[in-house]
């Protein structure tokens, strides 16, 4: 699975706070698309956490985003890219819920928050799906598992482009991808 490296480059425009991620752990780099049931909606609000709305005089602080995306797998319109992880515990098994500090330290959300996805840029990852076939000006593809990677042809198939390999491979298994979604 292609995972994301800190160079990057690209505008804070380009990148969308506005979704969820549901599963208990996804890695930076993640290709991700719009969950067509719990897609943005102009008339929803932040709502409180499950645990104030079903117990009376509750009062919490926490509150989800309502909006979702998924992974991506090879046919799916792709919406774009974690910038962060999702994981619920630290390396030490601690609940980053209660420590949100570390979690900003580490670049992680826990599942149910908002997670920044990249739709635009220049970022440089690992690990691709089919390494030896990428080359300069080839296209980058969305494949099943949320991966990026290189076709040996370049028709589409039931995969989608998501931007152009800027350089071969590396030896190190990192590649420039343009990300054009």
């Amino acid at each position: 699975m292609a995972k994301l490296r800190p160079f990057r480059d690209y505008s804070e425009h380009d990148v969308n706070n506005l979704f969820a991620y549901d599963g208990s752990s996804a890695t930076r780099g993640l290709v991700v698309k719009l969950d067509s049931a719990k897609g943005w909606k102009a008339d929803q609000v932040l709502a409180a956490d499950s645990i104030s709305n079903s117990l009376a005089n509750a009062v919490s602080d926490r509150h989800v985003v309502q909006s979702r995306v998924d992974m991506c797998t090879s046919g799916d319109t792709p919406f774009g890219i974690l910038l962060y992880d999702v994981a619920e515990t630290d390396e030490n098994g601690e609940k980053l819920l209660f420590n949100p500090r570390k979690a900003a330290e580490m670049q992680t959300v826990v599942s149910g928050q908002a997670v920044p996805v990249l739709t635009k840029g220049t970022v440089l990852v690992n690990g691709i799906h089919n390494p030896s076939v990428a080359a300069a000006g080839g296209s980058a593809w969305a494949l099943d598992n949320g991966d990026i990677g290189a076709r040996a042809s370049n028709t589409q198939g039931d995969a989608v482009k998501v931007g152009t390999f800027l350089g071969p491979v590396a030896a190190n298994g990192d590649v420039l991808v343009k990300l054009e979604l």
